[in-house]
């Protein structure tokens, strides 16, 4: 069995230093670097994309998790895989065609997630769960870092979960916003198996602790991909 996997969000790293933080993660005992792509138009805010990346990809020694929160990200999904990127999330409100857009993500040798904003229901994903490497519950509102944890978000998680069992499916369920040590237990016991944090690991004393303390939450919690 094997422990839950904490994805670190770049988006709350200090881009002064930013060598030297995707360093930092490296040398850490996280898992994935989560990256954050915005568009300011499927959400509020924007972020950075494909150059940025390319230079995080020269130098991660860790998975590249690209979660596209962006308008027609069926566009672009080839350009992120050469940029780097080894997991792409696209949302399932911005996706008028989500299946077309999971099948054409593993055309590119990447793996498949979907996200959800707060007010979608897991029930959506139904007819796609079984094509899913990854199933992203986002715990705040999309489009700015810091954020306050959304409680409903365990219900939501303990659904997916399900689902993802009566299917006999493969997929992950990361969870994305808010999370810290006041509820990261919470969170795995729901059924989280991948824990992006930012705020509470880039803004931290010790970041390298911070991850440590997360990664070492709970028990183990079953398979992971």
């Amino acid at each position: 069995m094997k422990k839950h996997l904490i994805a670190p969000s770049v988006l709350a790293a200090n881009f002064l230093e930013l060598g030297q933080e995707i360093n930092m993660v490296n040398e850490s005992s996280a898992d994935w670097f989560h990256l954050d792509v915005m568009d300011g138009q499927f959400v509020p805010n924007i972020s950075y994309g494909m150059p940025i990346i390319k230079h995080i990809k020269r130098l991660a020694k860790k998975p590249l998790d690209v979660h596209l929160m962006i308008e027609s990200p069926e566009k672009y999904l080839s350009t992120f895989r050469e940029c780097g990127a080894d997991v792409i999330t696209v949302h399932m409100e911005a996706c008028t065609h989500l299946h077309r857009t999971i099948q054409q993500i593993k055309e590119t040798g990447a793996k498949a997630g979907v996200a959800l904003n707060p007010h979608t229901p897991v029930s959506t994903l139904e007819n796609v769960i079984e094509d899913l490497d990854l199933v992203l519950i986002m715990s705040v509102n999309p489009g700015f870092g810091g954020q306050k944890f959304i409680y409903n978000t365990l219900n939501k998680i303990r659904a997916a979960k399900e689902m993802i069992t009566v299917r006999n499916a493969k997929a992950v369920i990361e969870v994305d916003g808010g999370i810290g040590l006041q509820n990261a237990e919470k969170v795995l016991q729901a059924g989280a198996d991948v824990l992006v944090a930012g705020s509470s690991v880039f803004k931290a004393e010790n970041p390298s602790k911070a991850i440590e303390a997360l990664k070492a939450v709970g028990t183990d919690i079953g398979k992971l991909a």
